[in-house]
């Protein structure tokens, strides 16, 4: 049997291209999005009352990968990208219907020409489709004793920490502090591949926020470090 889903809205976020996302949402708390409702969706009457919830659940499609198809079996970064998982048993981006699952920071409702939900701590990629949107209830969506096999806990960040250039690039920058914060908890996240981390001498690039963002990582003190080397 053969289902279609409308797409409500679309994202408009600081993040442009897929590398780089957070792994999961509210890792990255300064990364802000803006989620502009589609007709027939647009109307004040669809958000009423939603104002009064500080966070949201959105069901949205993962557009870049569809194409790509989906995978029996997955290799989850956080186990080092060589162990093999089922697709069910991750939150691998190859799912046999694209469906993902993000839980974001309500910071503000727009109602003039239409709806747009102005929000943060967002792990989505600019244009993704959303298609449900749901009020977060913390008494039933926050359950303290469960558990999670191989993700029991937040990754371990890395430090980052910026070229002498480009921190002078951000005092004159008229968002410097929170491009700065952006840029920060982004990277911490450790955004390489996992086949990528013997190579030392890669020099990385985002495009975060409208900065092309190019970057390395250096062993400082017997630890890996991430240093922002241009902001374009």
């Amino acid at each position: 049997m053969n289902w279609s889903l409308d797409s409500l809205g679309i994202i408009h976020s600081c993040y442009q291209e897929k590398f780089a996302v957070p792994r999961q949402p509210g890792l990255a708390p300064s990364a802000r999005a803006t989620l502009e409702l589609l007709p027939p969706y647009n109307q004040p009457e669809c958000v009423e009352g939603l104002e009064d919830f500080s966070h949201l659940w959105l069901t949205f499609l993962f557009h870049q990968n569809l194409e790509q198809g989906w995978k029996p079996r997955v290799r989850p970064p956080r186990l080092g990208g060589n162990q093999k998982i089922g697709v069910f048993a991750s939150r691998s981006t190859f799912r046999p219907n694209g469906l993902g699952l993000s839980v974001v920071k309500l910071e503000s409702i727009e109602l003039q020409q239409g709806v747009k939900l102005h929000l943060s701590g967002v792990d989505l990629v600019d244009g993704t489709p959303i298609v449900d949107i749901k009020p977060y209830l913390p008494w039933a969506d926050s359950l303290p004793d469960a558990t999670a096999s191989w993700a029991p806990e937040p990754p371990p960040l890395l430090r980052v920490v910026f070229d002498a250039r480009v921190e002078q690039q951000l005092a004159h920058h008229t968002e410097g502090v929170w491009l700065r914060q952006l840029i920060t908890e982004v990277l911490a996240q450790d955004p390489r591949p996992a086949y990528q981390k013997n190579d030392p001498q890669r020099i990385y690039g985002v495009m975060l926020a409208g900065a092309n963002v190019k970057f390395a990582f250096h062993q400082q003190n017997e630890q890996e470090v991430i240093v922002v080397l241009e902001l374009g």
